[in-house]
């Protein structure tokens, strides 16, 4: 069995450090080409050093800084300094990618993995994406781009990940349905009006998960799912009517697949990623004791209800600017992300958050008509789009 070169980008985040946890008890399958991080200097120098990784990158600091922190993490560990390439600036996650490996992991969080993504599948790279930003604003623009240079998407999110693996019972004509589920995130069954007066400690506790700030509201908002929502649809070419959400707060089916003779297949596991991580880099190939199974001699009840479209907007806001196209996606990820570091810093509500978002759709549908979109965008158009939107949600928080 050939040693998988792996490339991770945000090594330093919940994704970037799980991969190299489960890359550390699997050495004969993988091995570290390439680390880059955006300013956790100290970490992304004792991974570089613990893996004896030879290019690494960082986003917020000078080269000097990097080597200093590598050197000084060399010592510390009695090792010797395998890094022969340091990588500064905005551009060192896409630039990293673009650099010949086996597996590009994009773990970076938001919009901000666009052009990394980009960079990873124009050089006919596959890319284990578990940047889901990228694949939505960048649209059939992303999906294009792996057509033609042969690169693969490959699945990180849980939920993806569980219908990938589902959608192996199948062919594309058997599919009747996606079921993406959700936990409902720590406010579920909250009415509109109480969710008005929630803080941003109370978004962050989610039951299940432990994640970074941004991706966490997401889930408290389910603009998360919503993002999830496109991004099913890209990735499996499944129309927006024939893909559902059904919360499930216990989180140990990650999603089902129902088929035209009416039966559905779930994925079922513990709510770890590691699996989904180690299935996307194993290319399909469920990688030994990957995460601990369910214990099935104990009992256990499994629930599931329906969503609360008028509590949780933001679902059904996600797929109308999935249906829109042009800019609408990039439109409703990039002012979402504004709207979150609002409500953290105490200038909006959270409910205001799915407020911003439907008139950002709404100033979307303006620009695709002022501006004739009607198909996909180029990466430049994406990111201009990306900008604007960002400078309008601003606006839209101060007015």
């Amino acid at each position: 069995m050939a040693v998988r070169q792996i490339a991770i980008l945000g090594s330093t985040g919940s994704i970037g450090t799980q991969a190299l946890e489960l890359i550390s008890a699997h050495p004969d399958r993988f091995r570290v080409s390439a680390l880059s991080a955006g300013a956790n200097v100290e970490l992304l120098a004792r991974q570089a050093v613990e893996f004896g990784v030879p290019v690494i990158g960082c986003a917020a600091h000078a080269e000097a800084v990097v080597a200093s922190a590598v050197d000084a993490a060399a010592s510390e560990a009695g090792k010797p300094n395998p890094v022969r390439e340091i990588v500064c600036g905005p551009e060192a996650a896409a630039r990293i990618a673009a650099m010949p490996t086996d597996t590009v992991l994009n773990a970076i969080t938001g919009a901000a993995g666009l052009t990394a993504t980009h960079a990873s599948l124009q050089a006919g790279t596959d890319t284990a994406l578990a940047n889901k930003e990228s694949l939505i604003i960048g649209g059939t623009m992303i999906t294009d781009l792996a057509a033609s240079t042969g690169a693969r998407l490959l699945p990180v999110d849980s939920e993806h990940s569980a219908l990938w693996q589902a959608l192996r019972a199948g062919t594309h004509r058997e599919v009747d349905r996606l079921v993406l589920t959700a936990s409902g995130g720590p406010f579920r069954g909250m009415t509109r009006e109480q969710l008005e007066r929630v803080t941003p400690q109370q978004a962050l506790k989610h039951p299940t998960w432990d994640m970074g700030r941004v991706i966490t509201t997401n889930s408290a908002s389910l603009v998360n799912k919503g993002l999830e929502v496109i991004e099913a649809h890209l990735l499996f070419d499944v129309h927006y009517d024939r893909i559902d959400v059904v919360v499930h707060p216990q989180s140990n089916i990650h999603s089902m697949v129902q088929f035209v003779d009416g039966s559905t297949l779930a994925q079922v596991s513990p709510p770890d990623m590691k699996l989904p991580i180690a299935y996307a880099l194993g290319y399909e190939e469920h990688i030994p004791a990957a995460t601990t199974p369910n214990d099935w001699s104990q009992p256990v009840t499994w629930t599931f209800e329906p969503v609360d479209h008028n509590a949780f907007p933001a679902l059904r806001l996600a797929a109308r600017a999935g249906r829109a196209g042009g800019v609408h996606p990039a439109w409703y990820n990039a002012s979402n992300e504004v709207f979150v570091d609002a409500f953290h810093d105490g200038h909006i509500t959270f409910t205001a958050i799915s407020d911003g978002l439907a008139a950002a759709l709404d100033k979307a549908d303006q620009l695709n008509v002022e501006n004739n979109v009607t198909g996909g965008l180029t990466l430049e158009q994406v990111l201009e789009a990306d900008a604007h939107a960002r400078t309008w949600a601003h606006e839209w928080v101060n007015a």
